[in-house]
């Protein structure tokens, strides 16, 4: 008898493909931005400053100030940044729509998921689980789990073993030039949405397949597997 094939295994970026994040994100960078003497960031360079961790968005937000701090300063910064974002971590973040639909229809076909994220792991597993979903994956992986991050393919090859996957039947499901580079680098395909963070359409860094609701991911999945 012929052996069943391994599930697939979907492993997911988090804030801007999951979950919209980006006011309780900026929310926190402005507490610790105001704090140090300097001005809320406007909303509308959320998305050009999002995406690569907390630790970047502060450098992120400081460059688009025209301004940069001693590292020490920085880590000051950072460790606030976390200890604010934590106390308000799903005030304003939701599911993007059709998540949980998405989730169940491909669960129902005996695949598996984990989470591939640059935000640090605590806050990943945190809001996960205000989110009601942390169960639903065998892996959650942060930037600071294994201790190097996106797009070293490192962390997403670490998650796909971690989550008892194969390289052969996994994909990545991310919203930026650095999910697409990160799979690009594992060996693995790589479908992106195209409503989350990124300063640049999607499309320009030429994923595997473009989506625009969760609705549509089972059939972008079935190309593949």
């Amino acid at each position: 008898m012929t052996p069943s094939p391994a599930p697939v295994l979907h492993v997911f970026d988090l804030d801007g493909t999951l979950a919209d994040t980006a006011g309780d994100l900026m929310a926190s960078l402005d507490h610790v931005m105001i704090r140090e003497g300097f001005i809320a960031t406007p909303p509308e360079n959320a998305r050009a400053l999002l995406g690569a961790g907390a630790r970047a968005l502060i450098l992120r937000g400081l460059a688009a100030q025209g301004a940069s701090l001693p590292d020490a300063k920085v880590e000051e910064m950072f460790q606030l940044f976390l200890t604010y974002y934590e106390s308000r971590i799903a005030d304003d973040s939701r599911l993007y729509p059709g998540v949980i639909e998405a989730l169940d229809a491909l669960a129902a076909r005996g695949d598996i998921f984990a989470v591939c994220t640059n935000k640090i792991e605590r806050p990943a597993r945190l809001l996960l689980q205000k989110l009601g979903v942390a169960e639903r994956f065998a892996f959650i992986c942060g930037q600071d789990t294994f201790g190097v991050a996106k797009p070293d393919p490192a962390p997403l090859l670490r998650t796909i073993s971690a989550a008892k996957g194969e390289k052969t039947r996994a994909l990545m499901i991310g919203d930026s030039r650095t999910d697409i580079d990160t799979a690009r680098a594992a060996g693995i395909p790589v479908i992106t949405v195209d409503f989350g963070y990124t300063d640049r359409p999607i499309e320009e860094f030429s994923p595997d397949r473009v989506i625009s609701h969760f609705s549509e991911l089972p059939a972008a999945v079935s190309e593949f597997f």
